[in-house]
């Protein structure tokens, strides 16, 4: 007799699914960013930054700070390749900073 095999998820798969059905998968990925740039930028400068979106394979970062803002935008490709680096280079196209 066959017994069936029980299948094992790790709580990152299960929301990976949940995400991908219900068709939140950008704000997952959202959330990813920010992470990285908690671990990338200093714990005070990660304070400045409001939000982080993805909208039509474009990253959209709000920052408070106008000397963090002007850092962001002025080196923006760095950041954009950055990204494209750790995500993948299909997932988006274009970094805002707002």
């Amino acid at each position: 007799m066959k017994k069936n095999k029980k299948r094992e998820f790790q709580s990152s798969e299960l929301v990976k699914a949940f995400a991908k059905i219900h068709g939140f998968e950008g704000k997952l990925l959202a959330f990813e960013i920010k992470d990285f740039l908690e671990d990338y930028l200093d714990e005070s400068l990660f304070t400045e930054i409001k939000s982080v979106n993805i909208e039509d394979k474009c990253i959209i970062i709000e920052i408070d700070s106008p000397l963090l803002k002007n850092d962001f935008k002025m080196r923006k490709s760095f950041y954009l390749k950055k990204f494209q680096a750790k995500f993948g280079e299909d997932k988006f196209n274009d970094l805002q900073i707002l």
